[in-house]
């Protein structure tokens, strides 16, 4: 029986989460945990998240578990499980009852007074991070739900006792479409996920509907750089709010823009045109500074303390995966980001440039062939700012191969532009290659959001 949205839980006792190990999902997870739920769950693959659920007492199967499905009241399944998954057509031959996890979000988005939901195509887990950092020094007490782990709260979520409730809103599959936001951020607005949505018109339409989703009484935070995300204001009936850097119009913007030797930028922060708090940053790239402009922003709105703000940003120094620093070996030094979008390498080939070093190299896993495939020439164009280019197999995530695309077209449409790549298909084969070629000052970074992860520890050891 597919649940279309949840009022309550009344006579609900246990409840299974198909897909447990995701950000969002476990999240979700440890919070009705917390309530007082019977929580059990499954998932493909094993990872750091499940692990520390199942330290956490939650009963997470490795591989399908139609047993525990069978006990549940309840059903949440991941957004990229298929209709065909064993867990959840046992669930539905059995008529118990199921929602995506999409339209449970919603649910919880209605239990607190305050949802603030941080949208948009890139930077949403950072901006996540930055206004709950700021909502947390400020003494608001938010519960949040953030796409990474972030070690200001231990994890990927936070269980507050205040009316916020400060979350990460994917628009893929439109699952942000089944929120209830009280005050939103739309950060950018770009050609992603066309696997799902086919065009950009359709994903320009979704933000449209998102946008006229923010309650009234609430605030649309978005960005004045971005000539589609100005278009919003006529799709909201909230207090519209704009941040930028090149759009000096914008009601919140950053002037005279430093970076020191790693890249952390300092600047003065602008609203309608009067200097309104200088902020020193510990997060690398110009991109960084627009997050933390819409963070400011929404602070603003909510008057948070400015004084806890600056504090908070100051000390925030990145969530995982996001320019992450891993460590160093014979000099070289490692980071590791989730940029697997044209846009996001190309900002943080730019945040890369902004250090000093003496040659860069990346390693890139792209992720999904469908991407790969809508978006070639970018990713090469992206990727040949950097000195040394590595490429490893496409990581197929939810997609199934074709034969149609593969890591060796990027290698050739970089060699177009006159720039030497390769692939290398063994995570062992590169970390070898890596530590025969690499000097003293030079910097590493794997680019990805699938396995490639993995290269930086193995590169450590």
């Amino acid at each position: 029986m597919e649940l279309e949205k949840i009022s309550n839980l009344d006579g609900i006792k246990r409840i299974h989460l198909i897909g447990i190990g995701g950000v969002s999902m476990s999240a979700i997870a440890e919070t009705l945990k917390v309530w007082g739920y019977t929580i059990t769950g499954s998932d493909l693959n094993s990872s750091d998240l499940t692990e520390r659920l199942i330290k956490d007492g939650i009963d997470v199967t490795i591989g399908h578990n139609t047993e525990n499905v069978m006990k549940a009241d309840l059903v949440i399944y991941n957004a990229a499980i298929p209709e065909d998954d064993e867990d959840l057509v046992v669930a539905k031959i059995n008529n118990i009852p199921t929602i995506g996890r999409g339209k449970f979000v919603s649910f919880l988005t209605r239990k607190y007074n305050e949802a603030i939901c941080v949208s948009g195509t890139h930077g949403k887990t950072t901006t996540t991070s930055m206004i709950s950092c700021c909502f947390i020094e400020g003494g608001f007490d938010p519960s949040v739900e953030v796409g990474a782990v972030l070690k200001e709260i231990g994890g990927n979520y936070r269980i507050g006792k205040s009316e916020y409730f400060i979350l990460e809103s994917c628009e893929y599959k439109g699952n942000f479409l089944n929120f209830n936001p009280n005050s939103s951020v739309i950060l950018n607005i770009d050609n992603d996920h066309l696997d799902y949505y086919k065009t950009f018109e359709n994903v320009i339409k979704a933000f449209d509907t998102f946008a006229g989703l923010v309650d009234s009484k609430g605030v649309l935070v978005t960005n004045g750089d971005d000539e589609n995300c100005l278009k919003l204001k006529e799709f909201t009936k909230a207090k519209f709010v704009t941040f930028g850097i090149d759009n000096k119009e914008a009601d919140f913007i950053a002037e005279n823009i430093i970076f020191d030797d790693n890249g952390f930028a300092e600047f003065d922060c602008l609203k309608n045109g009067e200097k309104y708090i200088h902020i020193e940053l510990s997060v690398a790239g110009r991109h960084n500074v627009l997050n933390s402009l819409a963070c400011i922003a929404m602070c603003d709105f909510y008057k948070v303390d400015k004084n806890s703000v600056k504090k908070a940003l100051k000390n925030f120094t990145g969530a995982s995966r996001r320019l992450e620093y891993k460590g160093s070996f014979n000099g070289v030094t490692v980071y590791d980001d989730y940029a697997h979008h044209p846009t996001e390498i190309l900002a943080t080939a730019n945040a890369v440039k902004n250090k000093k070093y003496n040659e860069s190299w990346v390693v890139f896993q792209p992720h999904t062939f469908s991407r790969t495939k809508e978006h070639l020439t970018d990713f090469a164009k992206s990727l040949s700012n950097f000195d040394n280019i590595i490429l490893t197999d496409i990581y197929a995530a939810r997609e199934k191969d074709t034969g149609e695309i593969s890591s060796n077209d990027i290698v050739v449409e970089i060699e177009k532009i006159g720039k030497k790549a390769k692939c290398i298909s063994d995570f062992e084969k590169i970390v070898e290659y890596l530590k025969e070629n690499t000097k003293p000052k030079d910097i590493v970074i794997t680019l990805g959001a699938g396995s490639v992860t993995n290269i930086g520890p193995m590169l450590l050891k």
